[in-house]
Formats: C-alpha cells, structure tokens, sequence
C-alpha cells in the first residue's frame, strides 16, 4: 500500500537528519572553523624579588598593589656592616698602593747603587792596569839593577790588592744587579696583591649595593611579605612584581582542537569578571608538550588496565593592546577564549 505524503516527507526528514547527524558525529572536532575553551586564564610572567644579602630591614618604601617602575627603590638593609667591610677593602687598597710606591722608590734608589757600583768597578779596572803596568816596569828595572827588589815587591802587592778589589766591586755590582731584579719581582707581587685587593673591594662595594632593594621592572606589587625591623635572609622572597602591561592569556585546548591552529590567529577573549566585554587577541605560540608531561610522576599507565584520555596543550595568546578593558585584567582571572580558524 502506498505510503500518503505526509508520510513520506517526514521519512525523508528523518533520513536526512539521520544522515546528518552521523556525519556530524564522524566528523573531526578540529574541523570546526573555531575552538574555544573554558580552562584558559590571564597569566603574566611576573618576578619574585629576594634579598641578595642577609640582614635587617630599615625602610619599606611600598604598599600593597602599588604600581613601580624599574630602578625605584622598594626597601632598605641595615647597611652599617657592610660600610665597615667596605672601609676595610679600602684601606687595604690604600695599603697596597702604598707598597707599590714604595718598592717603586727602592727600584729608584738600586739604579743609583747600581751605577754607583759600575762606576767603582770602571774605577778599579784602571787603577788594576796602571798597577799591572808599575809591576811590568818594576820588574825590568829589578832586572838590569836598576830598582830595588823592595819596590818591586811593593808593586806586586798593589797589583794583587788592585785586582781584589776589582773582584769584590764587580761582586758588589752583580748583587746590586741581583737585587734590582728582587725587588722588579716584589713590585709585580704588590701589583698583584693590589688587584686582589681592588677585587675584594668590588666585592665588598657590590654587596653592600644590595642592600638598597630596588624593583627589576616595571608593574604591580604582590605578595608583599617584607616589614620594617624583620631579619631576612639572603635568597628569601620578599614580594612579587607582575608586569600587568604584559599579561597574557594560557589557554589548554584539546589535542583534538589543534590540527588547524596556527600563529596569528585572530582570538576572541570573554573574560568571566568582566560580562558583556569581548577582548582581541593573537594566537602567539603553541606549546612543545601537554601540561602532564612535566610531571614529576609519569602519568602514563603501563599495567594492562589503560583508559585513553584526550590531552590538553597549552596555547598562548597575546592580547591586542590599546583596548578599554585591558586594564582591568588581573593574573589568574578565568576567560573563555575563541579561535578563529579562518576556513
């Protein structure tokens, strides 16, 4: 029996939305031509500040949520140690200084011996061969009688005392030569021992630098736990500055969301604390590795008992500057981010 109309249109309906409704269901979910996701949140790279020295806090010059710029000073050490330290690889410095010049002035004063020595020697030489020459003379004369043997005796024992004192001033001049070579070497020991000590002097200026705790950058004070009069530690954390000009939003999308993201794609950010406000934005970069990747313990089940379980990637957006609302961001807050694949 022929089925009436009515009938047969609605059979086709049904076929059809059957139809569609399996190819809507075999259908890849990064087909879609966006993707959005509910677990996303406004992040920012912000710092933590900690004291590089140990000591006691003087002055606390910030508050609470209070806007710094990078360079402004936030607190104060007690910082009389570190003069003393200071004062102390100062004098030490001077000390050096002084030693340098003063073995300076001796090096001065051995050139003078030196010379005074060569010239004794000069001297000698001379003296040694008008004596050699008397001994000569002598001798001839003791020869054919005409000198006494007395003065000829007489010109060897000056010959000998000549040449003794030729040796004993030319011995004078080696240590004097010796010397200045000692003291060449002990200016270069002071040099070296006055760098150590312009070294230990930077070191002592730089840690007492840190005593005057000053913001790395620019942005909002958090977590503020430092307080007039507390001894704190070196390393301690003391408060954390977030770049709120900076923040930025984590998204985690399914790894089944993915296949057609890219970079530089236009994202439309709802934010919960803020309804009714859409804000612009980039997709930046997608992550190398899911979140459970860098844990600790490994997730990943190798008894026999697995259960598959979708994973979630982290995206990062910019969010497009110069827009009303941004101002109002804060880090943590959630927001629904939307991706537009541009298909």
């Amino acid at each position: 029996m022929a089925l009436p109309m009515k009938a047969k249109l609605l059979s086709a309906a049904l076929l059809a939305t059957a139809i569609a409704t399996a190819m809507h269901l075999n259908a890849s979910e990064s087909d879609a031509s966006s993707q959005s996701t509910d677990d996303a949140y406004i992040q920012a790279d912000f710092t933590t500040v900690a004291s590089q020295v140990s000591g006691r806090v003087l002055e606390v010059l910030i508050e609470d949520n209070q806007p710094v710029k990078k360079g402004q000073l936030l607190a104060t050490i007690d910082d009389r140690d570190f003069v003393v330290v200071v004062n102390a690889a100062k004098a030490q410095v001077a000390s050096a200084r002084a030693g340098i010049l003063s073995l300076e002035a001796h090096k001065v004063q051995q050139d003078t011996s030196i010379r005074q020595a060569r010239a004794a020697v000069v001297a000698d030489e001379a003296s040694l061969k008008l004596a050699q020459m008397n001994a000569v003379r002598y001798q001839n004369l003791a020869t054919d009688g005409s000198g006494t043997v007395q003065a000829l005796q007489q010109a060897q024992a000056q010959l000998s005392v000549q040449s003794a004192g030729l040796e004993k001033n030319r011995a004078g001049l080696q240590i004097s030569r010796q010397q200045q070579d000692v003291l060449s070497a002990d200016v270069e020991k002071a040099k070296a021992a006055l760098e150590l000590a312009e070294a230990a002097l930077a070191a002592a200026e730089l840690k007492l630098s840190y005593t005057r705790i000053t913001a790395p950058i620019d942005g909002m004070v958090g977590q503020r736990s430092i307080r007039v009069g507390a001894f704190i530690d070196a390393g301690k954390s003391l408060l954390a500055i977030i770049p709120l000009e900076a923040v930025y939003v984590e998204a985690n999308f399914r790894e089944t969301q993915l296949a057609h993201v890219r970079s530089g794609q236009s994202v439309e950010i709802d934010v919960d604390a803020l309804p009714g406000s859409t804000l612009k934005g980039t997709v930046e970069s997608l992550g190398p590795a899911s979140g459970v990747s860098y844990s600790a313990v490994a997730p990943h089940n190798a008894t026999g008992n697995f259960t598959k379980i979708v994973q979630r990637l982290p995206v990062r957006i910019r969010i497009d500057p110069d827009q009303a609302a941004r101002e109002h961001l804060r880090v943590g807050m959630s927001v629904t981010p939307t991706i537009r694949i541009g298909k």
